[in-house]
This record gives C-alpha cells, structure tokens and sequence, in this order.
C-alpha cells in the first residue's frame, strides 16, 4: 500500500512522462551531486550531451546498469525522454561524469536484447521503478512486454 502510493506521487512528478517543475529542481540538484561524485550511489553519473535545438551542454543524472561485462544506460521515461533525442541527434556522443569526464559512445540496443539490461537496471535504480510497468523479480517476459517502450544504450569508451 505505502509502496503503491509512492510510485503514485513518484508518478505525478512527471506528468505525461515529462519532468513537472519539482521534478526538474531534483533533476538538477542531482545532475551537480552525482557529476561531482559525491554522496551518490556508484552506480549514479551525469550523461552530459549537446541539446538537439540549443545546442548547449545539457546534463541529466542517470543510473548506469552492468550486464554480462558491460555498461548500459536505460530511458525509465522512454522514447521521447529528451536525453535520449539528444543522445540520438548527437550520434550517440556524450560524456559521462562522476568526479572525472569520461568521453563515450552511446550505441543503442535492439529491442530483442533489452529486456534482461531493463530488468537488471530496475534491480540498480529504484527511482525508475514507478515509470516502468514490470516488477523487479518479475520473468524476463514481462520486461520484453516493455522494452519496445524504453530505450537502451551500450556505453563505450569514445574512439
């Protein structure tokens, strides 16, 4: 019951799957903490990626999740999350930043292999299980169900 209602107001924070004004202040208090790396979970960076019609530097707090040897980053939001356009008009060029700037390639992930990397990142980041509709433990079935709707990017080191 406490855990329903806290995906709910979780939830609402981003009507529409868009950050509402709390939501954004959180976003950037957390994009300044997790870049310069302190009082963070390891786990948590700043994607840092030129904004598609600005062209300013924009930076959003993400989770990075491991699976089978390597690094992915994955949209709780999905599809029209605004990093992810940005990661894709960018051709996948992006920084990633926990104290130190790590120059990356994000290459994105066909929707067949998604589903085991979106239910290993709901297991690493518990903010984003209120936007994902499959439970942690749940069969990798169901997190095939939704990975059509989230996208998933492979983190590489930049050439």
């Amino acid at each position: 019951m406490i855990r329903s209602l806290l995906y709910s107001l979780k939830r609402r924070m981003y009507p529409a799957n868009r950050p509402g004004r709390l939501a954004r202040a959180m976003i950037r208090m957390d994009a300044r903490q997790f870049g310069a790396g302190l009082l963070s979970p390891r786990r948590a960076v700043t994607l840092e990626v030129r904004g598609r019609t600005s062209g300013r530097l924009v930076s959003v707090p993400v989770v990075v999740a491991d699976y089978e040897g390597e690094r992915y980053l994955v949209s709780m939001l999905g599809e029209d999350a605004n990093w992810v356009r940005n990661v894709r008009a960018a051709g996948g060029r992006a920084v990633l930043r926990r104290g130190t700037a790590e120059q990356v390639t994000l290459e994105e992930v066909e929707i067949g292999a998604r589903a085991p990397i979106i239910r290993r990142y709901l297991a690493l980041a518990p903010g984003a299980r209120p936007h994902i509709p499959a439970e942690k433990t749940a069969p990798l079935a169901s997190f095939a169900t939704v990975a059509v709707h989230h996208p998933v990017f492979r983190i590489t080191p930049a050439a």
